[in-house]
């Protein structure tokens, strides 16, 4: 029998899942992807033109009908998903709350696809918080979802490590290719009763809040190595800054230098780069954008910026 799976998600970390249930071109597949949900089309860029979510991209690429309520819970969504008869639905960083009406409608519920080793990590921004808190691993979670947040039983769980020069960015492609791996991994045994959902461990719950641009703003009165974990975290977004003359200078990359101090906040120069004091050490700034301009190595800045250490 072939699954009919409705698949809600939209950024670029939802893709490779929802490549993987349509096939990708492979034929017989036991999945049959009826219906995309995903979020109303945001305006972007300088130009403030409307951009679809990359779910909704691929799903138009596919063939595969697309659905973008603001809210799940709109009669005229929740409609078309009892019309999608959908045997289970498949939900991957889809950015809205399920009411119990949507995870009771498929046969086999609903599963979510989570960027962490829950229960550590729940919450909208799993990969960023495992790097700013030095986490050695991270992971997948397959987890069979229920009304709280994070919170359901879980099917499986993978792990990779966390390498010292791992950024949000390329932690959130390994984790996307290992989601959607896992996922068709999962399935079978999940839906012929094989594997059978576990609760989540009763301690070591973490929650990662959802980021703005403005948790960006560095604070040098933390120590020089928590600010280069959150540069490497927050890359590329929401991106990490500091204000130099009354602007946002954003910082893409940087590295400790723990063999000098400086007052938290004081602006130096060290082996040819701009770097600041803080409660512990010196951050060193090897590539950073002024406003409206490009990125640039920090010797580079430094030659446009010739007040940056007086």
């Amino acid at each position: 029998m072939v699954t009919r799976v409705v698949f809600m998600g939209s950024p670029d970390f939802s893709v490779s899942a929802l490549r993987a249930l349509a096939g990708d071109g492979v034929e017989p597949h036991p999945y049959q992807v009826v219906g995309v949900v995903t979020q109303p089309d945001r305006p972007s860029g300088r130009g403030m033109t409307l951009a679809s979510p990359p779910v909704k991209l691929v799903a138009d690429e596919l063939h595969v009908p697309v659905i973008q309520p603001q809210k799940l819970r709109e009669p005229e969504a929740l409609q078309q998903l009892q019309d999608w008869h959908p045997h289970l639905i498949v939900v991957s960083a889809f950015g809205q709350i399920l009411r119990p009406q949507v995870l009771d409608l498929p046969e086999y519920g609903c599963i979510n696809i989570h960027a962490s080793l829950l229960p550590r990590w729940r919450g909208a921004a799993p990969i960023q918080a495992a790097i700013q808190a030095a986490d050695a691993q991270t992971g997948i979670t397959i987890m069979k979802m229920d009304p709280g947040l994070d919170t359901g039983p879980m099917l499986r769980q993978r792990a990779i490590p966390i390498g010292p020069q791992d950024t949000g960015g390329s932690l959130f492609a390994r984790l996307a290719q290992l989601g959607g791996d896992l996922l068709l991994e999962t399935l079978p045994g999940y839906l012929s009763g094989k594997i059978l959902p576990q609760p989540q461990p009763d301690s070591g719950s973490t929650y990662a809040p959802m980021l703005k641009k403005e948790d960006g703003l560095l604070d040098f009165n933390r120590p020089a190595a928590e600010l280069e974990r959150q540069v490497r975290a927050f890359h590329p977004w929401p991106g990490t800054y500091l204000l130099w003359q009354a602007a946002p200078l954003k910082i893409h990359r940087a590295h400790v230098v723990m063999e000098r101090n400086a007052s938290p906040g004081k602006q130096l120069i060290v082996d040819g780069l701009p770097a600041i004091g803080t409660a512990d050490g010196l951050l060193a700034f090897d590539e950073l954008q002024p406003a409206g301009k490009k990125p640039m190595p920090g010797k580079a800045f430094l030659t446009g910026a010739r007040d940056w250490a007086q």
